[in-house]
């Protein structure tokens, strides 16, 4: 929970209060009015009231205390440290001093009867360490809250002697003494085992490098971007410098993130060979919500789940019990631990991940404003954290996805549906035709947007609805505080959810966003604040960390990727050294096709087929084909469906019992010859890992472009503007990407061997060959008869 150097322990006030005070049911159907802050510290609201406060209001005001704590025998300092909102002076009056703590929130405040317990434990903490520093006998605490749409304003005063303070604190840190005992002993067991910790396998070319590489980016407190073909060994790459930097007291979090569950388990097998060589780390995977649930479907309530019932109450039992006894944390053990404590399995793993040394999971978990993890990257401190980013050409879309938000016309509709229905109901004392009367107005904002909306426009003012949005959240507030069960909840919870995202997001809107409304495929309307480029959002999250750590196998223009990814002038770019030979790998281009919308037709298709036919009947064995759509993949598979034998076809949808059947057809040693059909960009084009000769050919119909639509073209003409790139950073770059990804399965070993051919003319235009990668040098331009007789060249060549 902090960073451990010598005998102390750090941790900020609000961590501190939040994990030792917390209590009771978890609750969903209160529409996340549990976590009663509405927005992030520091937000608008803030700002604002700090402002507003006179000479003698000291606003963010840093606060920080040591204080020597004995528990089990052990003698150590624990730092509790924080910025408090505001410092309210008047030497005047008694207390001279009062602390002053600021939360915006949505609901009317004539419900809150009483500040909530943690905002007001954290006030007290900021009362303590000012009273101790600066030597106040009495001090007072007073709770701002503030309703973010009306800004009407309620406060809760309340006077301490230095005394009640520090009975009050001291009990506080003796209860977390028992965490801090625990986390230092861990701490000397791991980092002794850190020292005498080498390199698992034989460097290959150009790895000790890059191990060196990533060690300096972290020592230095810079970022590397790293592309880095299939071979180098990414992961221990990069893993095995953080880890060894951890050990020498330089990092005190890895946050392995990654876009896909086979990434995953890339990394939790890296950690478990270098436990195997005699690490001992604390790692946890997170696991999803939906994956890890006890019921069929989530539902975190006490009437749906007898877990929710207390969990807090039991959860920091559960996690100890866990911690103490376990090194290897595994999922199957986090459901064994919370069977144990009746507990939910997946917030108590969320609160491991408190005390583990590596935490392994999704990009959303420390990026995505709605479900980062909130212990680690709220507010503004920088730690000892290192990111790891896997796969990070994934991040780029993500990220503008993350930071964007939608909303649909139709969903105020439902629920405004839903609320009249129960009008009246016992099962809700609130006034619900309020509720409704709002909903309305941003239907009718909506409907007006609408009818000024024949395909896609841009916006470039929505304060009217975005007041209104906040005025509906009032009322949504008030509606949630009598709410408790009833038809329709998830419709009412997801758009509750769904506007104060649309909220936050506006919250950050710049020069980076656009605002448009058009209509999805199944024609509904609808509003979206997009994200045309993420940097400043990602810098926002990666500034909380030390340093991190970009790579791909396919991270190219490398340029490109640092400027959309978070990457500062002075941060740092390599390109790793294939270590595979490259006479192990034929590279063709079909110099007579082409795979542009004008040219779909039989005569093309056919020709493509023939490419196909003969590119395979060249060799028994396992091939793969990626086509830029299932429309074309279907179309090639009927004209060819008589031509190939052992022909198998990618659907849409699969499942991962069907994606492992698939896969599993792709034997070593075949008798017979396997050719799957499959979609670039989909489930097989990227991070599965067919070894030897699982995988001897891969063919690439089309350069990968993604579709035209509405939101492409917008990025288009953005970046023209911005740059006069906007083609390349709105179509090529993702095609090339999913082009490279596809290709990337054939040679996967320093033993493999396999032939790749591109089919389309496009592939031979400067601005393809421009995005190649090192190791696609040279290639060969081909037809059908020229491909044939390289083929039979190549593989006579393997044979010997």
């Amino acid at each position: 929970m902090g960073n451990e150097a010598a005998d102390m322990i750090k941790i900020s006030v609000r961590n501190l209060v939040e994990f030792i005070l917390r209590s009771g049911d978890l609750d969903n159907r209160t529409g996340g009015r549990r976590d009663t802050d509405a927005m992030q510290e520091g937000s608008r609201i803030h700002r604002k009231i700090q402002k507003q406060m006179g000479s003698n209001y000291s606003a963010e005001f840093p606060l920080s205390i040591t204080v020597p704590v004995t528990r089990e025998g052990i003698e150590f300092e624990l730092c509790v440290e924080g910025r408090a909102d505001g410092i309210i002076n008047q030497p005047e009056e008694t207390p001279s001093v009062i602390i002053d703590e600021i939360k915006g929130v949505y609901m009317e405040l004539s419900h809150l009867e009483a500040p909530v317990a943690v905002h007001r434990a954290q006030a007290m903490c900021y009362a303590y360490i000012y009273s101790k520093l600066y030597e106040h006998e009495e001090i007072g605490i007073r709770l701002t809250y503030c309703n973010l749409e009306t800004e009407v304003m309620k406060y809760f005063d309340e006077n301490f002697t230095f005394t009640e303070l520090e009975t009050w604190f001291m009990n506080l840190t003796r209860e977390y003494g028992k965490w801090a005992v625990w986390q230092l002993g861990w701490a000397k067991i791991r980092n002794e085992s850190i020292k005498t910790l080498d390199f698992p396998f034989a460097y290959r070319m150009g790895q000790k490098e890059l191990v060196t590489d990533v060690y300096k980016t972290i020592i230095r407190d810079k970022r590397l971007f790293i592309e880095a073909p299939t071979g180098v060994g990414k992961t221990i790459s990069t893993v095995y410098p953080t880890i060894k930097a951890m050990g020498e007291g330089l990092v005190s979090k890895i946050f392995y993130l990654t876009a896909k569950t086979i990434t995953r388990t890339v990394a939790e097998e890296t950690i478990q060979k270098l436990v195997e060589k005699g690490l001992h780390m604390k790692s946890v995977t997170i696991t999803a919500k939906e994956k890890i649930c006890v019921l069929d479907k989530p539902d975190c309530n006490p009437v749906s789940c007898q877990r929710a019932k207390g969990h807090y109450d039991r959860v920091n039992d559960a996690v100890y019990d866990l911690l103490t006894k376990e090194n290897e944390i595994s999922r199957d053990l986090i459901h064994s631990y919370a069977q144990k404590h009746m507990v939910c399995p997946f917030e108590m793993c969320l609160d491991v991940t408190t005390w583990a040394d590596n935490i392994i999971c999704d990009y959303n978990y420390a990026f995505d404003p709605n479900v980062y993890l909130r212990r680690f990257f709220l507010g503004d401190k920088k730690n000892d954290y290192v990111f790891l980013i896997d796969e990070a050409h994934n991040l780029v879309d993500r990220a503008r996805e993350m930071y964007s938000a939608v909303l649909y016309k139709e969903q105020f509709l439902k629920v405004k549906r839903i609320i009249k229905t129960q009008n009246g109901a016992l099962s809700n004392p609130y006034n619900t035709p309020k509720l409704e009367k709002r909903l309305e107005v941003c239907n009718s904002d909506l409907l007006k947007l609408k009818r000024e909306c024949e395909n896609c426009k841009v916006i470039d003012n929505i304060t009217d609805f975005v007041l209104h949005l906040m005025r509906l959240m009032t009322e949504y507030e008030e509606y949630l505080t009598g709410y408790k069960d009833s038809e329709g909840k998830e419709e009412i919870l997801s758009l509750y959810m769904d506007i104060r995202h649309f909220l936050n997001i506006y919250e950050i809107y710049n020069e980076k966003y656009l605002t448009y409304t058009d209509y999805d495929d199944q024609g509904e309307f609808r509003i979206k604040l997009l994200c045309m480029d993420p940097s400043d959002n990602l810098n926002a999250c990666l500034d909380k960390g030390k340093s991190a750590v970009f790579f791909s196998a396919t991270l190219l223009p490398i340029q490109y990727y640092k400027e959309q990814l978070g990457g500062r002038e002075g941060d740092y770019a390599v390109y790793a050294p294939s270590p595979f030979l490259k006479e192990n790998r034929l590279l063709m281009i079909g110099s007579d096709v082409s795979t542009k919308y004008t040219r779909r037709n039989n005569e093309e298709f056919e020709k493509i087929t023939e490419y196909i036919a003969a590119f395979t009947n060249a060799r028994k064995g396992n091939y793969m084909v990626f086509f830029p759509s299932y429309q074309m993949l279907n179309q090639i598979a009927e004209l060819a469906k008589d031509r190939l034998n052992g022909l198998v076809i990618q659907k849409n949808n699969m499942t991962e019992l069907e994606k492992e059947e698939f896969l599993e057809d792709f034997t070593t040693e075949p008798d017979t010859s396997r050719i799957g059909f499959c979609v670039m960009g989909g489930i097989f084009s990227e991070g599965i890992d067919l070894k030897n000769d699982r995988l001897i050919g891969t063919v690439i119909v089309g350069t990968g472009l993604p579709m035209i639509g509405n939101e492409k073209e917008l990025f288009r003409s953005f970046y023209d503007e911005r740059n006069g790139r906007g083609f390349d950073y709105a179509y090529l770059y993702q095609g090339m990407n999913k082009v490279l990804q596809s290709a990337g399965r054939v040679i996967r070993t320093m033993e493999d061997k396999g032939a790749i051919l591109l089919l389309d003319e496009r592939f031979r235009q400067p601005q393809y060959t421009g995005l190649f990668p090192r190791e696609w040098f040279p290639n060969l331009l081909v037809n059908v008869k020229s491909m044939e007789a390289e083929l039979t060249n190549f593989w006579n060549q393997m044979d010997l």
